[in-house]
């Protein structure tokens, strides 16, 4: 039996010698016949006469060739030769040769994709389109995802006797119906009993927003209140899960009389909202309603507060708008993982162009919805092997289910946004960069001038931030010309950010001059890791904003504003 089997690979071997020159050829054919199409959606392929360099081609046509004819040679014997690669490195792969054999020409047909993109000879945004759309078709065809390939879901089948199989058809339907890939058992989760648990209350609310205001856990406050903007594009609780990694609740522990937006989840009633209706009658209004509400005790009636994401941008733009109006209502402002010059966007960048966001206006906007599942969809494919594939590994492959996470209970809880907002911002952002250019934006009639905004701002970065590139997080600091405190994170977008001090994880890197160069790269240079979260850091720096103590107030609001439902609210319900 071993004899025919050796035999089976041997002949296997010669066939497949014989065919690699011709593969290659016919891949390289196909491979020059394709690039992203002009509508900027990097999914989409249309025909084009690339052009690579020769010196690099001949180098991985070599490279590839002994490879893979090394890699045949083994055949039969060879074990484990991937197991620097999560999706292979259990022993099911190893201890199966047809299977690690299937690993490795994968990984090694993926290496030689992705040299090809490098050896385009294009601008930067083609190469990068075209990786991405290799990158994603990749990570599809990768064979851990099909149960005819994946040893270690064929054993569990084989231990369980079909039972993961018949689970991972349960786990299949039941993503089906719910409309997403589970990366988490949502079952286990309900806001406002064991996620946004910090107690408070609604104490306004108009047809964009809910506005909270949390119960003091101390006898006194700060007398500057303090307002956290969430991205609208997610909902508030990023910023409240559960109290041991709440930024509220700490906030709150701080002896912050503490406010957050929680924003409405659109529906077709919200289609026709604009950029300008959120700065107005959302950031803007928040503010002022946060202010009324403290009151001028000891102060001039100003805030400190606090943006996350599109939540940053959001409030930059509102306090620009102010500014431009001769108010300057906010003391302090913190910009968490923020995007104010989108010249460094990262991957995101791969999406737009005049062609895409042309499309994104005639479709909606002048009305319509972005639906929040496509959103999510879009995010999660930035990072395909970590947020797509290995679930449908998991739950349907092996019939697993995914373990409790707050985190991913989060993500996968989506909100719509409104066409006509989300036009205007893919326009004026990441395609012409008007924020960061005086009076190149209008907003609620007022010429955008960023320059106006003296004010002291805590800029937060994550470094290995995928939406937010932490380059892109830094170029804030160039901005803003008021006194400014940067701090880098390790981690990701949300990762980095949700870093509660009692975890004891993770790094934060501070230049302890103080000093902003002109680039990231530079910054680093002269900055110290820390171990541990960096809120305790940013707690120091926003107490130095705050003002005196007060005695805490007895009852939420004040005068006109009063406590209406408990926190979270029920705009927080709504699904997308």
């Amino acid at each position: 039996m071993e004899h025919e089997h050796q035999n089976l690979w041997t002949h296997a071997a010669e066939h497949f010698q014989n065919a690699l020159s011709d593969s290659w050829a016919k891949a390289l054919a196909s491979f020059q016949n394709i690039h992203p199409a002009a509508s900027g959606a990097p999914d989409k392929l249309a025909a084009a006469n690339l052009q690579f360099s020769q010196e690099k081609l001949q180098e991985l046509q070599q490279q590839y060739l002994k490879e893979a004819a090394e890699l045949m040679a083994q055949g039969a014997k060879l074990q484990a030769p991937v197991a620097a690669d999560k999706r292979f490195s259990s022993a099911a792969w190893a201890s199966n040769p047809v299977a690690a054999f299937t690993a490795a020409l994968y990984l090694l047909n993926s290496r030689t994709l992705l040299g090809l993109t490098e050896a385009l000879e294009a601008d930067a945004k083609t190469r990068n389109r075209l990786r991405f759309a290799v990158e994603q078709g990749l990570a599809a065809a990768a064979p851990s995802n099909f149960l005819a390939f994946n040893a270690e879901a064929q054993q569990k089948a084989i231990e369980t006797q079909g039972e993961s199989i018949a689970k991972g058809l349960q786990n299949l339907l039941h993503d089906v119906q719910q409309g997403h890939v589970s990366m988490t058992d949502e079952s286990l989760f309900t806001v406002g009993k064991n996620v946004a648990t910090t107690e408070g209350a609604v104490v306004f609310e108009n047809e964009l927003f809910q506005l909270i205001e949390y119960k003091p856990l101390t006898a006194k406050v700060f007398e500057r209140p303090f307002l956290l903007v969430p991205p609208c594009i997610n909902k508030y609780y990023i910023l409240d899960l559960q109290p041991e990694n709440s930024l509220v609740r700490y906030a709150v522990a701080q002896g912050h009389r503490t406010f957050v937006v929680s924003w409405r989840n659109p529906d077709a009633s919200l289609a026709t909202k604009t950029w300008d209706d959120y700065i107005e009658h959302a950031v803007i209004q928040a503010i002022a309603v946060t202010s009324d509400i403290a009151g001028k005790v000891g102060t001039d009636g100003a805030i400190n507060a606090l943006g996350f994401c599109v939540g940053g941008t959001l409030l930059t733009t509102a306090m620009a708008v102010l500014a431009a109006r001769g108010e300057k209502p906010v003391a302090s402002a913190t910009l968490l993982t923020t995007l104010l010059d989108f010249q460094d966007t990262g991957i995101l960048d791969v999406f737009i162009d005049e062609a895409f966001v042309q499309f994104r206006e005639k479709e909606m906007g002048q009305g319509g919805l972005m639906k929040g599942r496509d959103l999510a969809s879009t995010f999660s494919f930035l990072r395909p092997n970590d947020l797509v594939w290995n679930y449908v590994v998991g739950n349907y492959l092996k019939g697993e289910t995914p373990p409790p996470f707050d985190l991913l209970y989060w993500n996968s809880d989506a909100t719509n946004l409104p066409g006509p907002f989300y036009a205007w911002y893919l326009r004026n952002t990441y395609l012409e960069n008007n924020l960061v250019q005086a009076g190149a934006a209008t907003v609620c009639g007022e010429k955008i001038d960023l320059g106006l905004l003296d004010l002291p701002v805590y800029i937060y970065g994550s470094r290995e931030d995928h939406i937010v590139p932490i380059g892109g997080a830094y170029a804030s600091t160039q901005v803003l010309p008021g006194k400014k405190r940067f701090v880098m994170g390790a981690s990701g977008h949300i990762a980095g950010v949700i870093n509660p001090p009692a975890k004891n994880k993770r790094s934060h890197w501070i230049r302890a001059d103080g000093t902003l160069p002109a680039s990231h790269e530079a910054w680093l240079q002269g900055a110290t890791e820390h171990p541990g979260s960096w809120w305790t850091d940013w707690s120091n720096w926003l107490q130095a904003q705050a003002g005196t103590q007060i005695a805490a107030p007895k009852r939420y609001g004040r005068g006109k504003y009063k406590a209406g439902m408990p926190a979270p609210g029920n705009y927080v319900l709504a699904k997308a």
